[in-house]
């Protein structure tokens, strides 16, 4: 899981702005949306503009040199904080898998301008290039003795290097870089606004033929009949392309044409729900993700949310989702362009699930 993150003169993160996963309670409610102390199922609120979308995309700046996966190029043309001086943007990440902790940190001067990168795993560094020093490589993993360590004239991921020409011997430190890589892979952010998305797959999908091929229109019509959609669906094949229809009567109306902006956006939340759920998903981060539903709606979707394994991340401005029966005080996060903080560390009050949350919220006890 990844239990912290720090990045610094990137976009709007003029100074080192940092998300701490582990500053959690003890609450004894809602307890699967904290796993081994470290937040699993998180909500983020902020004003506009203090950088929530930017947030992703500082979290997901990795998947562009760490894998193949489809990188979002079009969300970091503009890359460095324009305020600094400083001619790299630095990120950190840290994970723990099993007993052990990984910590990956890097500095790019663009998206594809690796400077320099560090991976360690319990405080001891296994990986490190530092090209504005030497373009000479420190790799310690074993299976690694063979690789060339003369990166000159090259600006490819040491980690990726790594990745994809080393045959690790099976021991725990490489066990643990394994795990790093597969969490990578898994990584999807996606935004509710679009069909837009980082990382996961290498390129897009239809989402009707993906529906149906799945074999899952029955249980789609189940989801927008659940979430106040009366509908019933069948699909149509024509010209060898796939299209779901509304039923009335003898009359078919393509799916498309008619739904409303919510509920299309609702055929992306449940195609994507599909793809994780089948799949080995780590990190999901949804930016404004409930931005065309009803509150009612929002908080079906957070009750699906919560089934699944891998960690999510939510955007969202609706605080009537900030309640206790959903999610706890130490899973919702109030963000400013300085610094992000659950409920729970943003007061000395001792929170309880009777308490009305949203309520306090409004009221300014915590802080804001």
């Amino acid at each position: 899981m990844l239990i912290k993150f720090e990045v610094t003169n990137f976009k709007n993160f003029e100074n080192t702005f940092t998300f701490d996963f582990t500053d959690t309670k003890s609450y004894a409610f809602n307890s699967k949306c904290v796993q081994d102390k470290v937040v699993s199922k998180a909500l983020i609120y902020g004003q506009n503009g203090v950088g929530k979308s930017n947030l992703g995309f500082a979290m997901f700046d990795l998947v562009s040199h760490l894998t193949s996966k489809n990188s979002g190029t079009e969300n970091y043309q503009i890359y460095l904080n324009a305020l600094s001086d400083n001619k790299l943007a630095e990120f950190v990440y840290v994970f723990k898998f099993g007993e052990q902790t990984l910590e990956y940190r890097y500095g790019k001067s663009s998206e594809r301008a690796l400077v320099y990168e560090k991976l360690s795993v319990d405080g001891i560094e296994y990986i490190s290039i530092d090209r504005q020093v030497s373009s000479t490589a420190t790799i310690n993993l074993e299976g690694t003795e063979n690789l060339k360590k003369d990166l000159s004239n090259s600006q490819i991921s040491l980690v990726a290097y790594v990745k994809n020409n080393a045959i690790l011997a099976t021991d725990t430190v490489n066990s643990c870089f394994d795990a790093f890589v597969k969490f990578i892979d898994g990584m999807l952010l996606f935004r509710s606004l679009n069909n837009s998305f980082i990382g996961f797959e290498e390129s897009g999908f239809k989402i009707e033929a993906d529906i149906v091929n799945r074999g899952n229109l029955q249980d789609f019509q189940t989801f927008l009949n659940d979430a106040g959609v009366d509908c019933q669906l069948k699909f149509m094949v024509v010209k060898g392309v796939i299209s779901i229809v509304f039923v009335f009567g003898r009359t078919h109306i393509p799916f498309y044409d008619i739904a409303s902006t919510g509920t299309k956006s609702l055929a992306l939340f449940y195609a994507w729900l599909q793809r994780v759920k089948s799949s080995n998903a780590s990190f999901v981060f949804i930016d404004e993700f409930d931005a065309y539903y009803h509150q009612s709606l929002s908080a079906l979707l957070i009750e699906k949310l919560r089934t699944i394994q891998p960690q999510v991340v939510l955007t969202t401005h609706n605080t009537s989702l900030m309640t206790n029966d959903l999610l706890r005080p130490d899973c919702y996060f109030l963000m400013n362009n300085k610094e992000i903080k659950s409920l729970a560390n943003r007061t000395r009050k001792e929170l309880r699930f009777a308490h009305n949350i949203e309520k306090m919220y409004k009221a300014g006890t915590f802080g804001v």
